[in-house]
Formats: C-alpha cells, sequence, structure tokens
C-alpha cells in the first residue's frame, strides 16, 4: 500500500524538481495571460447575463439600461487596470494590495485587505465552476441537474493540475483560454456581420417571449436601486485583476514591465467581449428571467432557460451547430480554468501572509513540483465547502462575490496615493515630479470610483448575502490576529539571553526495559556511550514471575549497569514510570532526566496494526513534563528490509521523523520480543500481561520526574 500510494501521487503531481530549477519555471507573458487572467476574461461569461437578469425583475423595458450599466462597468475597469499598473511598476515582490495597503496604511489595514482577497479568491473558484456547470449543462443535461457534483469534481481535478506546478498548469490551460477568446470574437463579429453588413435576422430563441415584470412599483428609488444593483452584479468583471499584481515575482525579467503588459492584454481583451456581448445580446432580442416560469407566461411547456453566452452562440451560428458547440464548450471550459487564477493567487498571498506570522508556516513552504501545496489544497477545500453549501448556484454566490475584490481595490489605490505622496516629498527632479503626479491622479481617480462601488455594493447586496462575505472577512482577521499572536508568544518565550543557562548540571540515563534482548543491549550500550552522570535501568513489575526471571537474566550476564524494578499493583506502566521519573526530578531539580526507549522496526503496515500503543501514550505523557529528555533507540527487523528504499513518509523508521510505528513483540522473544517502551512496557491491558509495546520512534525533549523505587 505504502509503495502504490507513492505511485499514485507521482502519478498525480509527477516526480520532484529540485529548488534550484525554481527560475525555469518563470512564466512568459503569452503563458501568464491564461494563468493569471483567466478569471477577469471569464468573467464576461456571467458577467453580462447578471446584469440583464437583475433588470429583469423590472420588465423588458429596463434592457434599455443594459448599456450605460456596461459602459460604466468598462469606465471602473478602465480605471482598476491603470491603476494596477502603477501598483505593479511600485511593488514587484508579489505581495500586491496585502504588500501596499501594510507598508502604506498599516498592519491593520493590510490585514483586512488579506482577509477580503483569500475570500475573494475562495468565491472565485465557487462561481466560476458553478457557472461553468451551468453553461455545460445547455448540452449535457445531466451536468444541469447534478451542477454540485460536476463542482466537486472540476475542483478536484483543478487541484491535481495545480499540484504539478505553475509553469505545467499554465501550459495545459493556455489553448482553452485562447480558444475561448477566438470563439467569443468569432461570434460577435459574424454576428454583427450578419446584422449590419448582410441585414441578417439574428434572434435569440427568448427573443419572441413576452418577460412579465415582478411587480409594478420599479420607478423612483425603486428603479435607481434595481439599476445600481444591476451594476454591482457587472462589476464581477473586475474579480481577477488583482491577481496580476499578486504573481509579480512568477513573471521573467523584467517582471514589472511584463506584469504591466499583461494587465494592459487584460484589459483590452475583457472589455471587447464584455461590452460586445451586451451590443450583441440587445440586437439579437435576448432575454434572461431570475424565475422563468413565472415570468414567461407563454413559454412553450418543458421549456429550459439557456444562458445569454448560449443564446447568442445559438442564434449567430444558426445552420452550423460546430459553432455553437465550440462557443458553449470553450465558455465551460474557460470559467473551469477561471478558478485558476486563484489557485495561483491564494497559495502565494497565503505564502507571504505566514511569512510575517499571520498563517500557519506549513502555507509558506513549496511541494514537491516547486507550487506552494498546502495553500493550492485549503483553497480547494474551502471552495468545496461554497459548493456544497450554494448548491453550486451562481445567482447565490455573486452577491458574495464584490464585497472582498472590491474592499482591496480601494484599500489598494487609497495606500498608492499615501505612496505618491511619500515619493513626493522625498523631492523628486521635474521630470519625474511629474510622472508621480499622474501616477498619484490615476490611482486617486481610481480610489474614489472603486470606493463609489464598494458602498453601493454594500447598500445593495447586503441583505442578499454579501454580509456572509462580510462575516468571513472578519473571521479570517481575528483568525490571522490570533496566530500572529501565539508565534509571538512562542518567539518571546524561546529567546535565549546571556543569563539564560541552557546546559543542565547532570544527566540523569534511565533505560527502560521489559526483557533482556537484543534492542534492550543495544539502548544500554548507546546510553553509557553517551557517558551520563548517572545511569540505570528500570522495569515496572506487572507480572512476579516474568520480573524476578529478568533479575536472574541481569545478574546471570553480569550488566554493569544496576536495574530497578518500579511496583505497579494495578498492572499499568505509563503511571509508575512517570511517577519515578518526576521523582528523580523532585530529589533534583536542575539535573535533566533522559529516558532510552529500545524498539524495534517492523516494515509492513500490518504488522504495526498488530501491536500496542503503550509506548506511544508514555512518550506524549513525557513531552510535557519539564526537564526530560526522550531517546528511541531503534532495532531494525529483517521485515523492514524491503521498505528502506520508500520515501520518508512511507518507510519503516518514518516513525523517528514524527510519524507513529509502534511495534509490539514477536514470538520467542520473551516477554518484550519487540519494541521496548517503558520500563517493562508490557501489556495496555491487565488480560496480557508481558508484552510490550513500542511507541513512535522520535527524539524529543520531554520531561518526567520522580524518586527511586525498589
Amino acid at each position: 500500500m505504502s509503495k502504490l500510494a507513492v505511485a499514485a501521487k507521482r502519478l498525480v503531481v509527477g516526480r520532484p524538481q529540485r529548488s534550484d530549477r525554481l527560475n525555469s519555471t518563470l512564466l512568459r507573458k503569452r503563458i501568464a495571460l491564461p494563468v493569471f487572467a483567466s478569471d477577469a476574461m471569464s468573467s464576461v461569461a456571467y458577467a453580462p447575463e447578471e446584469i440583464f437578469l437583475t433588470l429583469s425583475v423590472a420588465g423588458v423595458t429596463s434592457y434599455a439600461f443594459s448599456p450605460w450599466i456596461g459602459l460604466a462597468v468598462v469606465i471602473v475597469m478602465l480605471t482598476v487596470v491603470a491603476s494596477y499598473r502603477q501598483n505593479v511598476h511600485a511593488y514587484p515582490s508579489g505581495g500586491g494590495d496585502y504588500e501596499v495597503a501594510t507598508v502604506n496604511l498599516g498592519k491593520k489595514a493590510g490585514l483586512t485587505v488579506a482577509s477580503a482577497l483569500l475570500v475573494d479568491y475562495t468565491l472565485t473558484v465557487a462561481v466560476s465552476i458553478s457557472s461553468a456547470a451551468a453553461n455545460i449543462g445547455a448540452l449535457i443535461p445531466f451536468v444541469g441537474e447534478h451542477k454540485m457534483l460536476f463542482a466537486v469534481v472540476a475542483i478536484t481535478l483543478l487541484t491535481a493540475v495545480n499540484l504539478r506546478g505553475i509553469r505545467e498548469s499554465g501550459t495545459t490551460f493556455a489553448i482553452p483560454v485562447y480558444a475561448f477568446v477566438f470563439g467569443i470574437g468569432a461570434m460577435l463579429v459574424w454576428g454583427f456581420t450578419r446584422i449590419v453588413i448582410l441585414g441578417d435576422e439574428v434572434q435569440a430563441a427568448s427573443a419572441n417571449l413576452e418577460l412579465v415584470a415582478e411587480g409594478d412599483q420599479f420607478t423612483g428609488l425603486a428603479l435607481v436601486l434595481l439599476v445600481l444593483r444591476s451594476f454591482t452584479q457587472g462589476a464581477a468583471a473586475l474579480t481577477g485583476v488583482e491577481a496580476i499584481s499578486n504573481g509579480v515575482p512568477a513573471f521573467r525579467k523584467p517582471k514589472s514591465r511584463n506584469a504591466a503588459t499583461t494587465l494592459l492584454m487584460l484589459g483590452t481583451i475583457s472589455i471587447t467581449m464584455f461590452m460586445g456581448l451586451i451590443a450583441l445580446a440587445q440586437a439579437a432580442g435576448a432575454k434572461i428571467a431570475e424565475d422563468p416560469a413565472r415570468q414567461f407566461p407563454d413559454a412553450p411547456p418543458g421549456y429550459q432557460q439557456q444562458t445569454m453566452i448560449a443564446q447568442l452562440a445559438d442564434a449567430v451560428f444558426a445552420g452550423f451547430r460546430p459553432g455553437f458547440f465550440f462557443v458553449v464548450v470553450t465558455t465551460a471550459l474557460i470559467l473551469v480554468l477561471a478558478a485558476n487564477t486563484a489557485f495561483n493567487g491564494f497559495p502565494v498571498l497565503g505564502s507571504i501572509l505566514s511569512q510575517d506570522r499571520y498563517l500557519p508556516r506549513q502555507l509558506h513552504t513549496r511541494g514537491d513540483r516547486l507550487a506552494y501545496s498546502n495553500g493550492i489544497v485549503v483553497l480547494a477545500f474551502l471552495a468545496v465547502l461554497l459548493v456544497v453549501g450554494f448548491q453550486a448556484e451562481v445567482t447565490k454566490l455573486i452577491p458574495l462575490y464584490t464585497v472582498g475584490v472590491f474592499v482591496s481595490f480601494t484599500l489598494s489605490q487609497i495606500g498608492m496615493v499615501r505612496h505618491w505622496s511619500r515619493a513626493l516629498a522625498e523631492g523628486p527632479e521635474p521630470p519625474e515630479r511629474a510622472r508621480i503626479r499622474r501616477s498619484q491622479a490615476i490611482n486617486g481617480f481610481g480610489a474614489a470610483m472603486t470606493g463609489v462601488v464598494l458602498i453601493t455594493v454594500l447598500i445593495t447586496k447586503f441583505t442578499l448575502g454579501a454580509w456572509i462575505a462580510i462575516v468571513a472577512m472578519g473571521g479570517f482577521f481575528v483568525l490571522m490576529l490570533a496566530i500572529q499572536k501565539h508565534y509571538d508568544r512562542v518567539s518571546a518565550e524561546l529567546v535565549a539571553d546571556e543569563s539564560d543557562d541552557v546546559l543542565p548540571s547532570r544527566n540523569h540515563a534511565v533505560v527502560l526495559v521489559s526483557t533482556l534482548h537484543k534492542p534492550t543491549l543495544r539502548a544500554l550500550a548507546y546510553a553509557r556511550a553517551t557517558r551520563p552522570d548517572i545511569l540505570e535501568a528500570v522495569t515496572v513489575n506487572v507480572d512476579d514471575a516474568d520480573t524476578k526471571k529478568l533479575v536472574r537474566d541481569w545478574d546471570k550476564r553480569e550488566i554493569p549497569v544496576p536495574l530497578k524494578v518500579v511496583e505497579s499493583p494495578y498492572r499499568e506502566i505509563t503511571k509508575p514510570v512517570l511517577d519515578y521519573v518526576k521523582r528523580i526530578r523532585s530529589d533534583s531539580p536542575r539535573n535533566v532526566v533522559t529516558v532510552y526507549i529500545p524498539e524495534y522496526v517492523v516494515g509492513h503496515w500490518w504488522e504495526q496494526v498488530l501491536h500496542n500503543q503503550s509506548a506511544l501514550r508514555l512518550k506524549s505523557r513525557l513531552l510535557f513534563q519539564p526537564g526530560v529528555m526522550v531517546t528511541s533507540v531503534p532495532w531494525q527487523l529483517r521485515s523492514s528490509e524491503g521498505a528502506r528504499g520508500l520515501s520518508p513518509l512511507t518507510a519503516p523508521g518514518a516513525s523517528r521523523r514524527g510519524y507513529p510505528s509502534s511495534q509490539a513483540p514477536l514470538p520467542g522473544e520473551g516477554r518484550g520480543g519487540g519494541a521496548t517502551t517503558g520500563g517493562g512496557l508490557r501489556p495496555d491491558a491487565p488480560s496480557t500481561p508481558g508484552k510490550p509495546a513500542t511507541p513512535r520512534t522520535t527524539t524529543t525533549g520531554t520531561t518526567p520526574t520522580g524518586k527511586r523505587n525498589r
């Protein structure tokens, strides 16, 4: 099973890469675009649809607002793209919005941005995959009926691909991303060619359906709020722009310039497709209802509402089904791959936060393929929770979506304004001063625009689910503060100054014995080689006959180490050993007690299952006693020879690296045939006296104390 697990891991992840190959994983612009910009480009697959769907509540006449809403979204997107081009030049280290806010606005502002981005990245995966399920459902009814199952499987596959490394995942995803851009571009060009030049009638399947408003009160303030809500739904098209500023270190040199160029390419492509789809939807008369069953009273029986892109592709490529299938399939693919932006942004941000001690240190390290594997797995887990919790419904997830990204946008742009103010205070030369003022103006306008959008999002979406995102951000904020507080407390306790004396006055060594066999003799020899000040062997008397035999054999072999017997009237092992070691410590508080545990190592998982865990419990108890060291002395049995070539996680003896492996006695080995743990380490239960158990093979600083019993 161990070899099978290793083989499965290599099949999914691939062969490990050396650390010095990190530079070879850096990305060219043509690969970086699909890696970091697929989220923002894919947003055009559902953002225009969300605008129409929201307006549909007021009836078809409200669709007249859609071009103006789209234009407002475009203005904000242009502003954000221009602003982030300043960011990547000023902060190319990869911290992105978090670094900008922390450096210029303080740690709490930075932590707020980090919390918002963590939530936003998680929602990016959930929304993109759920939208992909809806689009594929237009072709495959089974997927439409089981969107949640499809989403979970898709997230799992994305996780596996990203674990293979950023370069490999970028190469894998490049073709589908560019195919999507080509498909949408071809649909827009051919659609407008047919309408404007050829004069053809291009009508969506829903064009002739009557769209009924869900009320008659959409005038005045109610209509304004509806338009604002539609704008915030369409603003989802801006999500993902910030990922490039977080991923600057992944670009090839010159990093900042390449990242800025990629941002410009992203903005140009996204805006063209976004406005093109809105215009084509109006020209084709496409209708999207929030509640099709009620709002389409004249719909034929069994009518299934398709996504806007599916409707447009069906109308534009009427009579040419391959074109329809190409657009729908590539749209579904880009929506799945859009989550890849988060799979690159979340782990990098997690690594930076971990380095700053806001998240567990495990998120800072790279995996076998030089990707931040732990961060990838954490993101996948959180996204699956969201997909399952919201049943993979895009409309339910979207209100949660844009809150986090506009929090980070706004604070980042405010931070950049302050950054340029500090630069001006340094007194640069006139040409440089002019450039700085221009950059400051761009970031200032960006802060104003994104701030207005943020307020609008909070007003229009709070009761629709935005409060959940705010609560989640608050949860991340509090959690990260608690983690940093823990790390700070541990660091303060571990700091050594000149007055600290870490050397013990004397070393009192105790070798735990169950029977006189090879592991015991090796442990005794090893303990003697360390030259402790005091050395003694200790056994726990749980069976008088076995203990008397051990004493006779000890005397017969004339072993030059005194053997002491600790009585245990209730046949327990752990507590008598703990009490004995505690008494040693209480008699000489400045002495260190080193407990040697002889044990043997087996090679098969089923052999370990057969053995008890008494030594493991003893070690875990000793771990919390000050002034005690626990040293395991392993004896490898023949069954372990075949597993010596396994990885550290699966090889016998892996327990010495911190993994559990308890062993038990072999037949014919007397009372402790195998791992000898604890004084006598006999069985855990009275029904099996005389058998020792073996704990993990680890060496840890621990702590028992006690007096000597004979």
